[in-house]
């Protein structure tokens, strides 16, 4: 649950396999125009994953339906945004149809389906490559 310390946000990342592995990035259409997996603030009552899901179907049009959500993978961010502390919980989520259409909400202005390194380009946030190197290396070790 949202606790009063802080912000806190959940998101996805999504990657396909086509056949290498691509991650999703959604560029805001706000402040920085910065690139982002899906996520978003943690409404009252709900849970880290239930928020995750709903930004996701929200933001990108994807919905449970199109995704498998691996649950032994979880990275926590820590970070402050105005000089308020912020935690952000991402899953790691898989596209069982790389066909699957991304419909942005009007929060974002383009999105792109990238390797890992553009995609740590494309981020710029340090937490947020780790996050992406970090499911890569999750997603290539061999008991996945």
């Amino acid at each position: 649950m949202a606790s009063s310390k802080g912000l806190r946000a959940a998101g996805l990342i999504i990657f396909r396999r086509v056949p290498q592995i691509q991650y999703l990035l959604l560029q805001t259409s706000y402040g920085h125009h910065h690139w982002t997996p899906p996520k978003g603030h943690v409404d009252p009552g709900e849970s880290d994953l239930q928020t995750a899901l709903r930004e996701t179907q929200e933001e990108a049009g994807i919905s449970t339906e199109h995704i498998n959500i691996m649950e032994n993978f979880k990275k926590v961010l820590e970070y402050n945004v105005r000089g308020k502390p912020k935690t952000v919980i991402y899953w790691l989520a898989e596209l069982k149809n790389s066909d699957t259409p991304v419909v942005l909400s009007d929060e974002h202005q383009k999105y792109e389906w990238l390797g890992l390194e553009e995609a740590c380009r494309y981020s710029g946030y340090e937490d947020m490559q780790e996050a992406l190197r970090d499911a890569d290396s999750f997603l290539n070790s061999p008991n996945t």
